[in-house]
């Protein structure tokens, strides 16, 4: 088996552990009683599995087993080496979520437990028994307590509208005139063209002496 078991998004943190020297049925019970439970609890459930304070409960491969007070007369164990074999596989999934910046509070995603290896083996001496030797694989996927729950619509906060640039308006588009701009604009051109400017009105005045004498030159310069 490569990977994963399930699919991990983004802002999951997760950590693996193969090859493990343990029974995988403890693990894989180990595994099912912190799974959907918060990390602080689940560290602290382990760490006192661990030291054999606490029972585990056993819901399946359970054949054969005592029942326990601590578990309301349910079946179960101490299985110290797998408690202590997930606790350090949660150790590595919260450091992986705390350096990746996916926060400090997490919740147990999913937890599993698998066979991994079989190596066949036969007793040294005497009567061939065969006794495999097997190994186990763990992985532990976190999960953001921040992150928000389903059926919960998130409404994103308005943005802003973005002044435009005075300069880059006034390069790429035409000012739109308001309809007080445009009748006095109007009316400015109306007075200039009756009221010439004085520079106009003498050249059109000279133009027009110069027309009304050119006969009279003509005439002079033909008649000598």
């Amino acid at each position: 088996m490569k990977g994963y078991t399930t699919t991990i998004r983004e802002n999951f943190a997760s950590a693996r552990l193969e090859g493990v020297d343990a029974s995988y049925k403890d693990l894989a019970q180990v595994c099912g009683r912190i799974r959907n439970k918060d990390a602080v609890w689940a560290m602290d459930f382990l760490k006192k599995a661990s030291e054999a304070k606490i029972p585990v409960m056993y819901k399946s491969h359970n054949k054969r087993l005592g029942h326990r007070k601590e578990l309301g007369g349910k079946k179960g164990r101490y299985p110290k080496k797998a408690a202590k074999i997930v606790m350090k596989v949660l150790q590595s999934a919260l450091a992986n979520g705390m350096v990746q910046g996916f926060g400090e509070s997490y919740r147990i995603f999913t937890a599993t437990a698998n066979k991994k290896y079989i190596y066949p083996r036969m007793a040294a001496k005497g009567r061939r028994a065969r006794a495999n030797y097997e190994l186990a694989r763990v992985e532990v996927v976190l999960m953001p307590k921040d992150e928000v729950p389903k059926g919960v619509e998130v409404t994103l906060p308005k943005k802003e509208p973005v002044k435009p640039d005075v300069s880059a308006a006034e390069r790429h588009a035409k000012k739109e005139e308001t309809p007080a701009e445009e009748a006095k604009a109007k009316e400015e051109d109306t007075r200039q063209q009756k009221h010439p400017r004085a520079g106009e009105h003498k050249h059109v005045l000279e133009k027009e002496q110069n027309l009304a004498h050119a006969p009279h030159e003509r005439h002079a310069f033909e008649h000598g």
